[in-house]
C-alpha cells in the first residue's frame, strides 16, 4: 500500500475533497449506528487507526469495501458515495415517504429492526 504522503502527493484537490467528504459521511453513518472506530474497524478487519485515516479523509477507502462498509452501518453504497438516487432526482421536496425512509436509516439498527417489524406486519 502506497504511503499517505505519496498519496497525498498524488492526489488532486477535487480527490482530496471526495474523500474528506466521504470520511466525514462515513463517521456520520458510524456515530448513527452508536459504533465506534474501533467497534467499526474490527467489523471490517482493519485497524482502528486504518477507519480513522478513512474518515479523516487521509487514505483512499477502496472501491471493494464500499459494499462491505454500506452493509456494517445499514445504508446503501450511494449514500457513502452522496450518489443521487433516483428520488433525489426528481424535483421538487422528497415525498413524505421518502423522507421517513432516510430518517429510519439513520436510526440505530435494533430501531431499524423494530420498524422494519412493524411495517411487515402492517403489510400482511
Amino acid at each position: 500500500m502506497a504511503s499517505i504522503e505519496q498519496w497525498v502527493k498524488s492526489t488532486t484537490p477535487k480527490d482530496k475533497q471526495f474523500y474528506q467528504e466521504l470520511g466525514q459521511r462515513i463517521a456520520q453513518f458510524r456515530k448513527a449506528q452508536n459504533l465506534t472506530q474501533q467497534q467499526l474497524a474490527e467489523i471490517l478487519g482493519i485497524s482502528q487507526q486504518t477507519m480513522a485515516h478513512y474518515e479523516g479523509g487521509r487514505l483512499r477507502v477502496a472501491v471493494v469495501m464500499l459494499p462491505v462498509l454500506a452493509k456494517a452501518l445499514s445504508i446503501f453504497v450511494e449514500e457513502l458515495i452522496d450518489e443521487p438516487s433516483a428520488a433525489k432526482g426528481k424535483r421538487g421536496p422528497a415525498s413524505k415517504l421518502q423522507q421517513q425512509v432516510d430518517q429510519i436509516s439513520q436510526l440505530p439498527r435494533a430501531k431499524q429492526k423494530f420498524v422494519t417489524e412493524m411495517l411487515d406486519a402492517a403489510l400482511q
